[in-house]
């Protein structure tokens, strides 16, 4: 992921949580200013505050550089819940989210 594309995929993510950066900053334990300087491109996080800010946001990294998905819990939500079916069950699934993309 581009250095332009991290900030802005950072601040759709918190803002579809419903979450200032102030306050984001502040319950990953940084400073109140440390979202909004990697959302504005001033910095970047270390790994370790990757992490945090992924655990935060409840998806994992690799949902957070899957650009094309722009419901990763929900997402990764729906995937645990279709483990849990039946074959027949998957299938009928399957069939309505065909028929509902056409």
């Amino acid at each position: 992921m581009y250095e332009q594309e991290f900030p802005v995929r950072l601040a759709m993510l918190r803002t579809k949580k419903g979450i200032s950066a102030r306050d984001m900053s502040l319950s990953i334990g940084q400073n109140a200013g440390y979202i909004n300087n990697i959302e504005t491109g001033k910095a970047l996080p270390s790994m370790s505050a990757f992490f945090f800010i992924c655990e935060y946001l409840d998806i994992t990294p690799k949902d957070f550089f899957d650009l094309d998905s722009k419901q990763p819990k929900e997402l990764n939500d729906l995937i645990a819940n279709l483990k849990k079916l039946n074959a027949r069950q998957l299938e009928n699934i399957s069939c309505l989210v065909k028929d509902l993309i056409r």
